[in-house]
């Protein structure tokens, strides 16, 4: 199974950089499914319903994965109660949260594979345990399918490393999302799984980690609290390809896309 996962998507130039480069991805790649982060991909802050659409029915991706901003933008919330709307929330979150963590889809080829959404803890809003998270998460769908890619959003690398090494040889890949910082340590751990710490950001990379320059540095130097907006120039599409092997969900390999929209 060849996989692109799309790191971040902020903004409507997030949006922008989709329209204008994924296609030509897909068909580089030969790929069999796309996954993309969208919990800011409404201004900055959350996903809204016509967004989630936009991805979808006009950008062709197959399922989006959020993290610690999925409830900003309410109006998802009715949504998110519908086993049957492409939109995950972090598995670790409250169980009686709106929405789900965890869900089998097909490929375009038929072939099943279970997508899970993590969140950590370090430096993040309090949840549950990522690990025991994984655990269960293993015991019930480990025999739906051996494929099993992970989003763990999270802010400390070393959380996200530790995840990887405690689910080698037992998913597929895991890979890091949450600082919009596209890492270069992509590797195939020695158990089969593809990791890297962070995807980065599919979004304009005039800004700080995607919001207007202006108003963060206000923050920083006078300690203004005005509200920064989503910034709009420079368009950059981050993801990562991942090769699966169909039978033993081991990986085959891994590698960095990061592409300017012109």
């Amino acid at each position: 199974m060849r996989i692109v996962f799309i790191g971040d998507v902020f903004g409507g130039a997030g949006r922008r950089a989709i329209a204008g480069i994924l296609p030509a991805v897909r068909a580089e790649y030969d790929v069999h499914l796309v996954i993309a982060n969208a919990e800011n991909v409404s201004g900055g802050r959350g996903i809204h319903p016509k967004h989630l659409t936009e991805l979808i029915e006009g950008y062709g991706i197959d399922l989006l994965t959020s993290g610690n901003h999925i409830y900003d933008a309410k109006e998802i919330i009715p949504l998110l109660s519908n086993p049957g709307t492409p939109l995950l929330r972090p598995i670790n979150y409250p169980k009686r949260s709106p929405g789900r963590g965890c869900k089998l889809i097909a490929d375009s080829r038929g072939v099943p594979i279970v997508v899970v959404n993590m969140m950590g803890r370090l430096f993040m809003d309090p949840v549950d345990s990522p690990f025991d998270a994984i655990d269960e998460v293993l015991a019930t769908y480990r025999s739906e399918s051996k494929l099993i890619l992970v989003d763990f959003h999270a802010e400390a690398t070393s959380e996200k490393r530790a995840f990887a090494w405690y689910v080698n040889g037992k998913v597929s890949a895991v890979l890091g999302t949450h600082t919009h910082v596209q890492t270069a340590d992509e590797e195939i751990l020695d158990g089969g799984t593809a990791y890297i710490s962070d995807a980065g950001m599919t979004g304009p990379y005039r800004s700080v980690i995607g919001m207007d320059c202006e108003a963060v540095l206000k923050r920083f130097t006078m300690k203004f609290s005005q509200r920064a907006e989503a910034a709009e120039e420079d368009a950059r599409f981050s993801a990562v390809f991942v090769e699966i092997d169909d039978h033993s969900g081991k990986a085959l390999r891994i590698e960095r896309i990061h592409r300017r929209l012109k």
